[in-house]
């Protein structure tokens, strides 16, 4: 993606000539007032809302501004490079989209939209275990393009290897354990609106497209339930909604248990609180494809990881949705590279909004990042062509951002392009 920036700069101006604008707004306070304005009361708590009192949200955006870019001058930079080698794979720039579990609560076939967005930029998806559309409909979409799955422990060891296997099947270039989650944090905007989409057969289809866990919803569905519903007009709409999201008919479906079966087995055994290091363990006996960590925050987790010979792992506080006040991703990030040196490989998530903050992350030891919230704004507004656009914004100012500070490669953004906020030391 050499000259990306420019590249950029110049599509959206020749078409201001001839009266468009782009679209998607190019900074992040407009596309996201735009993406509320567009999504649904729901769709929005889910995606933009964050845990407690949204501290740990700003604590992400807060760690950004503590640092400041000190460019430099005369360096020859008209030939950049942002390319990238991750777990095998040249990627032409250090960034992957994130797993963001219901996106239909944005738009209809999210997962779709958003493979299709990241095959045409070069970027890899990391598929969402809480998906939409199964992950075998998701590869297909993006071709011969890179793709990691991601994978949400379930208390079901057998469905964990079946999930695995599936991962392995559409040629997944990494499995991402996502450790942050073995339960829901407290989020009120979804709790004010009692709002929980898997309650509704919303991002299941990784399970309901699973054999393994139709075994289990068979089982259920013969024992029957034992937990009665009240009747009341938003039950039957409940019910109306899961059997919609269903797969299968929707008169065969209204017919039959398995829907609400589906979705009861779902809350049983999506993830896994006793999760520990001696399941990460089993992982090399389990599978062949490259294992990454997502939601260290902490040094000493870093250093085990590491010694457990994970090929990755992922710096992140999921977006702020889980902990209230916990750590900001990039202060983490400081503390886990310098605990762990520069050779494993380290991602980073949460609060990465622009190109900018790309740059700030990839100095303060990230080797790639994960866009979330911005992709799926662009989604709101534009669906695929709005996730093109957020991703090509901020691969074309991380771009324009190594030029003006004088860097040519990625291997060049180091600290040493940075101060903290304030200080006068260059």
């Amino acid at each position: 993606m050499r000259g990306a920036g420019r590249e950029r700069q110049n599509i959206i101006y020749r078409a201001g000539v001839l009266g468009r604008r782009p679209a998607v707004p190019t900074d992040f306070a407009e596309l996201e007032r735009r993406a509320r304005k567009a999504s649904s009361a729901a769709g929005w708590a889910y995606v933009a809302g964050g845990a407690g009192e949204g501290r740990t949200m700003r604590n992400n955006r807060a760690a950004f501004d503590r640092w400041a870019i000190v460019p430099r001058m005369l360096r020859d930079v008209a030939d950049r490079d942002m390319s990238r080698e991750l777990l095998g794979t040249r990627l032409p720039a250090p960034l992957l989209l994130a797993p963001i579990g219901a996106g239909q609560l944005i738009a209809a076939d999210a997962d779709l939209h958003t493979a299709r967005a990241a095959a045409a930029a070069g970027v890899p998806y990391i598929f969402t275990n809480q998906g939409g559309t199964p992950m075998e409909e998701t590869a297909a979409a993006m071709g011969a393009a890179p793709r990691w799955v991601q994978l949400y422990w379930s208390t079901d060891e057998a469905l964990v290897d079946s999930l695995i296997a599936r991962a392995e099947a559409v040629q997944a270039g990494a499995l991402v354990i996502t450790l942050d989650t073995t339960v829901l944090g407290w989020r009120p905007q979804d709790l004010n609106l009692g709002s929980l989409p898997f309650a509704k057969g919303l991002g299941i289809a990784q399970y309901t497209s699973d054999p393994r866990f139709h075994d289990l919803v068979t089982s259920r569905a013969r024992e029957g339930t034992n937990k009665s519903v009240e009747i009341t007009l938003g039950a039957i709409r409940s019910l109306i909604e899961i059997t919609r999201n269903h797969p299968g008919k929707f008169l065969a479906n209204l017919r039959s248990p398995r829907p609400r079966a589906s979705v009861e087995t779902f809350l049983d055994i999506y993830s896994n609180p006793r999760l520990s290091w001696d399941h990460i363990a089993t992982l090399r006996t389990r599978t062949r494809l490259p294992i990454v960590l997502k939601g260290i925050l902490h040094p000493d987790d870093a250093r085990r990881a590491v010694d457990e010979g994970v090929d990755a792992i992922v710096v992140s506080n999921h977006g702020g949705r889980q902990v209230d006040n916990a750590i900001a991703s990039l202060d983490a990030l400081v503390r886990v590279r310098d605990a762990v040196g520069p050779e494993p490989t380290i991602l980073m998530d949460s609060g990465i909004r622009t190109g900018a903050d790309v740059f700030v992350a990839l100095a303060l030891g990230a080797d790639a990042v994960l866009l979330g919230r911005p992709y799926m704004y662009g989604l709101a507004i534009a669906g695929q062509r709005g996730v093109e656009e957020v991703i090509a914004n901020v691969i074309a100012e991380l771009d324009l951002t190594m030029a003006l500070s004088g860097v040519q490669n990625l291997s060049e953004i180091t600290r040493d392009v940075l101060v903290p906020q304030g200080t006068l030391s260059a």
